[in-house]
C-alpha cells in the first residue's frame, strides 16, 4: 500500500486527475446506480479527536 501511495504521489497533478477520472468512469460503468446512494457522513461526523488530557490518568496534575 505504501508503494502505491508513493507512486501516486510521484504523479503530476494532471496525471493524478487522469487516474481519478479513469477510476470514476470504471466505477460508474460497473455500477451506474452508485450515484443514487446516500453519501457517507462527513469525516468530522464520524471521527472524534481527543487529546491526552481527555483520557483519565494521562495528564500531569
Amino acid at each position: 500500500m505504501e508503494a502505491k501511495a508513493r507512486w501516486f504521489q510521484s504523479l503530476s497533478l494532471e496525471a493524478r486527475m487522469d487516474v481519478f477520472v479513469a477510476f470514476t468512469n470504471l466505477i460508474l460503468e460497473k455500477n451506474p446506480d452508485i450515484v443514487k446512494k446516500k453519501p457517507l457522513p462527513r469525516a468530522s461526523d464520524r471521527v472524534r479527536v481527543i487529546s491526552l488530557c481527555d483520557i483519565p490518568g494521562t495528564h500531569e496534575d
